[in-house]
């Protein structure tokens, strides 16, 4: 297999066998992301005889496989005819296959007409995961995320008409200090507006520097403490209004690990949010060593 390293996946596809469609990202200017920024990450899609090859060279040791994870940035950024030949393929060699998913930017939807989305789902691409970071178009527009509230929703809801299951992440701190408040409120209200099938929140952190990040921001950015952190949490949760969607912020970079369906569990989410600001000590959190990214 011709892995381009690093490579990434989504926490819920550790069991996934990997496909790598495309190399990086399309977009690549989130001012928060670091995926993509090694030389041999350029963006590029791999060709179509390349993916076929690797796809029969899977299968011939992992044929019993039930879950494959497009990768790597946004496969969705391929044209709806090389999605559905890769998914007929996959669906060939193999038999026992149930979900192929893959991460999605926004931007990648709104071309996409709904007939063509439709026709995705029934092939099997069947759950996307949208990185959001926030609901906030002050914040999505500092950090150079190439989108907005209403391009967010729109395209999500493209997705809902045809099916798919959705994961949607948010960043905790992603504002620091000054855009806290409205950072956590306005990410409940495009939560609330699409409905998610799951919902899960990291922490923001910078493995090789904040510098590229902090830049972004004219006057200056103060990072969240983690009593900050479980704030804006809680924050974000008081103001969900959601039907059934399961929620996980159990990512590494969490120092508290929380698990729900929202809102059926929103009151006992929020008491442990609250149990940690109050008594930190009666609630197990992460060392700063366990959160090592």
């Amino acid at each position: 297999m011709d892995y381009i390293q690093p490579l990434f996946r989504p926490p819920s596809e550790a069991g996934s066998l990997i496909l790598q469609v495309t190399n990086g990202c399309s977009w690549n200017h989130c001012a928060f992301c670091e995926m993509y920024t090694a030389p041999q990450k350029k963006f590029n899609i791999k060709k179509q005889s390349q993916i076929e090859t690797e796809i029969q060279l899977l299968s011939e040791t992992c044929a019993d496989t039930r879950r494959i994870f497009l990768a790597d940035g946004d496969a969705m950024v391929l044209s709806t005819r090389r999605l559905l030949h890769i998914l007929s393929c996959l669906k060939k060699y193999f038999p026992n296959l149930n979900r192929v998913s893959a991460y999605c930017l926004p931007r990648n939807i709104r071309p996409k007409t709904q007939t063509e989305l439709n026709e995705l789902h029934d092939a099997g691409l069947q759950l996307a995961y949208i990185g959001a970071e926030s609901g906030d178009d002050e914040l999505l527009k500092l950090i150079d995320k190439g989108e907005t509230f209403a391009s967010i929703v729109s395209s999500v809801d493209k997705l809902n008409q045809a099916k798919f299951k959705t994961s949607v992440m948010l960043l905790n701190g992603l504002g620091g200090k000054t855009y806290s408040q409205q950072h956590a409120m306005n990410s409940a209200c495009l939560i609330n507006e699409i409905q998610p099938t799951y919902l899960a929140t990291l922490v923001i952190s910078f493995p090789l520097g904040e510098k590229r990040f902090v830049n972004h921001f004219p006057n200056g950015f103060q990072m969240l403490d983690q009593q900050g952190l479980f704030h804006e949490m809680e924050v974000l949760l008081q103001n969900t209004e959601l039907h059934n969607t399961i929620f996980r912020s159990d990512h590494a970079s969490n120092y508290l690990t929380l698990k729900g369906v929202l809102g059926r569990d929103k009151q006992k989410l929020i008491d442990k949010l609250q149990l940690a600001q109050n008594h930190p000590s009666q609630v197990h959190l992460r060392q700063e060593w366990q959160r090592g990214l």
